[in-house]
């Protein structure tokens, strides 16, 4: 495969904000600002791979590099909330890659959108697909906007996930820690889910009784901090202050036990440690996932039963060709997640069959090191191969 020669052109997407708060610190209130990247290689073509994750900072991986230097046009966006998730809507999410796909075509020039969507841009990436096909979702699910019926989003000519989870809430409830009794005090425990717990009688590798008791203990605290979001914001509105926020920290959630069993859920992952190190310190560290919270964010973005970014259901509504790729030493997206989004994809369409699986030997979350240079190429080439096949590419091959 040819390597190409591209240039990294930095731009702006800016639209007018109808949203009834402040989404962000600093800026414009009523303008919504997107910082992009257009990796232009030196081939043309008709076509953007256009990425986008919810709290974005993917510009640089080696991926979307790797993609541009094999000839293909792509596009890394950030949302609104590039780099903190506490008050985030998926749904304003969906919003903000409507407009970056609307310049991609209107202004760029692009007449077809390949939707890449990268470890938590996989779920967003179905979500934007689900609903530009056939919006149904007129707001959060703690009824804000934005309606995504009336956003006219344009939909995607194919998906790409990469690495991708099957969602921001099924994902954090399958790390969260269940051994948390009391969320206004953290150290009050069960010592027998607590899986750093040195004295837990459970140690790897995990029952299957076990392990079935502490995936229903995760649901059960997820579920009540949802019921507590609910009960904060009737009692908000019970007051008078609907339009008001409330923010709260969550502990503990880097317990899963993949991280400590690599026979739960194998693959070629590292035991005793993840994708943002050892899940030990990770469980209460400033970087683990849904660390600081909104209300409104919780039930949109963490809430099991109510976020609407879910990649199995959004998934089985996906009518374009869709390309999935696995990495067999993922510490963050482990098989399962591949394989049930592969699964979902297209169930709900008749006659739907344009799906792909492919598994990629030893690479790692983010292909991130000199040993994942080849792991990289074969990512890439099976992507090159997919886009080629369906008149998705703008490369030349050897």
């Amino acid at each position: 495969m040819a390597k190409h020669n591209y240039e990294r052109i930095p731009y702006l997407v800016a639209y007018q904000n109808d949203s009834a708060v402040r989404d962000v610190y600093g800026g414009l209130a009523e303008i919504i600002v997107l910082e992009c990247y257009q990796l232009k290689p030196d081939v043309p073509s008709d076509t953007a791979v256009v990425f986008m994750h919810p709290i974005g900072g993917g510009a640089y991986l080696p991926m979307v590099n790797a993609l541009a230097r094999a000839g293909h046009h792509a596009i890394y966006a950030g949302s609104r909330f590039r780099g903190t998730d506490s008050a985030l809507l998926m749904e304003k999410v969906v919003q903000d890659l409507g407009e970056v796909i609307k310049d991609a075509k209107n202004r760029l020039g692009y007449q077809k959108v390949v939707l890449a969507g990268w470890s938590g841009g996989g779920s967003l990436s179905l979500f934007y697909q689900q609903q530009a096909q056939h919006p149904t979702v007129t707001a959060s699910p703690s009824g804000d906007g934005p309606d995504l019926t009336k956003l006219e989003l344009i939909p995607a000519d194919a998906v790409m996930l990469l690495a991708a989870h099957i969602s921001r809430h099924g994902t954090l409830t399958e790390w969260i820690d269940p051994s948390i009794l009391d969320e206004s005090d953290p150290s009050k425990r069960d010592p027998e889910l607590d899986l750093y717990n040195p004295d837990n009688p459970n140690q790897p590798p995990y029952s299957a009784d076990f392990l079935e008791r502490f995936r229903e203990a995760q649901i059960a605290r997820n579920r009540r901090i949802t019921a507590w979001v609910k009960g904060k914001l009737a009692e908000l509105k019970a007051e008078g202050r609907g339009d008001e926020e409330h923010c709260f920290v969550v502990y503990g959630t880097m317990a899963d036990p993949r991280w400590l069993d690599p026979t739960v859920d194998p693959n070629e992952r590292k035991p005793g440690t993840c994708y943002l190190g050892e899940p030990r310190v990770v469980n209460n560290s400033p970087v683990g996932l849904a660390r600081f919270c909104t209300l409104r964010s919780w039930l949109s973005q963490w809430s099991y039963d109510d976020a609407h970014a879910d990649g199995i259901a959004c998934g089985h509504d996906i009518a374009v060709p869709t390309l999935v790729i696995g990495n067999l030493a993922d510490d963050a997206c482990t098989p399962s997640h591949t394989r049930r989004l592969f699964e979902a994809i297209g169930t709900g369409v008749i006659g739907y069959r344009d799906k792909e699986m492919h598994e990629i030997p030893g690479a790692n979350h983010y292909y991130a090191g000199h040993d994942q240079r080849e792991t990289l190429a074969k990512a890439v080439a099976v992507a090159s191969d997919w886009l080629a096949r369906h008149g998705l590419s703008g490369a030349v091959n050897d």
